[in-house]
């Protein structure tokens, strides 16, 4: 037998007694971990949760948002709200006799010619009496004698079933022209004998293709344009070159009598109707009354002739003034000629 065989049962026990040691501080260790990740996790859900009914002391609750309200509901327009409404907003015309006139006065018309303008309506002048007021006024504020004379007219473009007169371009024949100078007018045609024709009625340019160019290249200038009807196709190059000026049916600058054109165009007088206003000159200060009266009424007459009197006086409101004086309203019906009629028709 070996020497060193009694000691071996020793050592083995020795070893054992370390394995179960370590073994029991390793489960004690885990055991330990587990308790606190279960204390941990009911923590957590006592903190989530409210009060529970275990030993652990309750955490406060906290206060969630809660909605205590109900959803507004959308509001929905009833068809009979709105005709309501349409309804309110129609405006009924004013009466003033009960009216309360102003302190002070006793009519809505001044006494004398020295009143506040803010209490009465303003007033509407025969035609004369608006021109003679216009010349006494250059007599008092010592004005030029030569200076222009302008209309102001306020249209009614309504037609029926919510239609509306398109804004126009006119070209009048005053009866007493207050211009000197002739108006430049160009014809465009390739007939030569309606060559021939335009110049010796005075006609500043004619041409066919060839003054189609010379206008594109600014070398003429006119203050009117007239064609021949065989000649519209070739002036679209032109349409935006020239725009308001461009040749029309409507405007009266596209036709086969040319003689009759150039003189209109040549000392015609032309306006033009924007939005719903025509704001044009008739003449100058120094002209007589009728002569004025006359053209203002060749304006008024021509303006009135675009919409059919069926459905009344086109022109809402009439204003004459010069150059240097205050606008004054006269009454454009009296310049309408009426004309009879058929009630059997």
């Amino acid at each position: 037998m070996c020497p060193s065989e009694p000691k071996l049962p020793s050592v083995v026990s020795k070893r054992d007694e370390l394995n179960e040691g370590h073994l029991y501080k390793t489960n004690m260790a885990t055991c330990t971990r587990i308790v606190k990740v279960l204390a941990g996790c009911q923590r957590h859900l006592l903190v989530a949760g409210g009060p529970t009914y275990t030993s652990v002391s309750p955490v406060a609750p906290r206060h969630l948002p809660v909605r205590t309200y109900a959803a507004a509901k959308t509001f929905k327009k009833d068809k009979k709200d709105d005709k309501e409404k349409e309804e309110k907003k129609e405006q009924k015309p004013i009466d003033n006799t009960g009216r309360h006139k102003p302190y002070g006065l006793t009519a809505w018309a001044p006494v004398d010619d020295v009143y506040v303008t803010r209490f009465y309506p303003k007033p509407v002048f025969e035609t004369a009496v608006a021109v003679d007021m216009l010349k006494s006024f250059q007599t008092l504020d010592y004005t030029t004698l030569d200076q222009p004379v302008y209309i102001n007219l306020k249209l009614d473009m309504k037609l029926e079933k919510k239609k509306k007169v398109d804004p126009f371009v006119s070209t009048v024949h005053l009866p007493h022209p207050f211009k000197t100078e002739v108006n430049k007018v160009a014809v465009f045609t390739e007939n030569p004998d309606q060559v021939k024709v335009a110049q010796e009625n005075g006609a500043a340019f004619v041409g066919g293709a060839d003054l189609v160019q010379r206008i594109l290249d600014d070398e003429v200038d006119a203050d009117f344009y007239v064609a021949v009807p065989d000649m519209i196709s070739k002036l679209l190059p032109l349409k935006n070159k020239l725009r308001k000026k461009f040749p029309k049916n409507k405007r009266g600058s596209v036709g086969v009598d040319i003689p009759k054109m150039l003189e209109l165009f040549k000392t015609g007088h032309e306006y033009t109707v924007e939005k719903d206003a025509v704001i044009t000159r008739v003449g100058t200060l120094d002209m007589p009354k009728e002569q004025l009266i006359a053209n203002m009424q060749t304006v008024v007459e021509d303006v009135c002739s675009h919409r059919a009197a069926s459905f009344g006086h086109f022109i809402e409101r009439a204003i004459v003034s010069s150059q240097a004086s205050e606008a004054l309203l006269f009454k454009s019906e009296d310049l309408v000629q009426k004309t009879p009629t058929n009630k059997d028709a």
